[in-house]
């Protein structure tokens, strides 16, 4: 199965694709898809959409994980995110790829094991448990791969108890 992650944002939107057999993940492409401060604040999130929606038919995604939004100091932000996280989310619903959001803290325990893991500590366990030299960069894409690993131990786990 090919899982699509997408770690997603205003200015950069990280995305990566792992291909999962159930108990192994194996790497298959990722980046970033970046929009430009001069673009109104539509056409961001419109280009962002359309290119997540681009790469997952492109290879031929089967489901997605995202990073939910999260709170923090600055609001105006959280809600560029949000709409983001909404058209990303509508753009694969009209291609029928199912998308699953995750809590970073989920994401996190997911990947390391502990759901207070620092950036580091997730960007190197995505790099062991996909087998690169070197931590994916830039870093918001290692942290696309880390939402695909979280749908693929979510999934493992579903299947496990027998839920799917």
């Amino acid at each position: 199965m090919l899982i699509l992650g997408i770690d997603p944002g205003f200015a950069q939107t990280g995305w990566g694709v792992v291909e999962s057999n159930g108990q192994r993940n194996r790497p298959v492409s990722f980046g970033v898809i970046k929009t430009q401060p001069a673009m109104a604040d539509n056409d961001r999130i419109h280009f962002i959409a359309k290119s997540v929606g681009e790469i997952a038919l492109a290879q031929k995604i089967a489901v997605c994980g995202m990073e939910d939004i999260f709170f923090t100091k600055n609001v105006s932000s959280a809600i560029n995110v949000a709409k983001v996280i909404g058209a990303i989310v509508h753009q694969l619903a009209q291609n029928s790829i199912e998308v699953h959001l995750f809590s970073p803290m989920t994401i996190k325990s997911a990947v390391t094991g502990y759901g207070g893991a620092d950036k580091k500590q997730v960007q190197e366990m995505v790099r062991l448990l996909l087998g690169f030299q070197t931590i994916p960069k830039p870093d918001h894409s290692a942290d696309a791969l880390a939402a695909a690993i979280c749908y693929s131990v979510y999934n493992a786990t579903q299947v496990r108890m027998n839920i799917t």
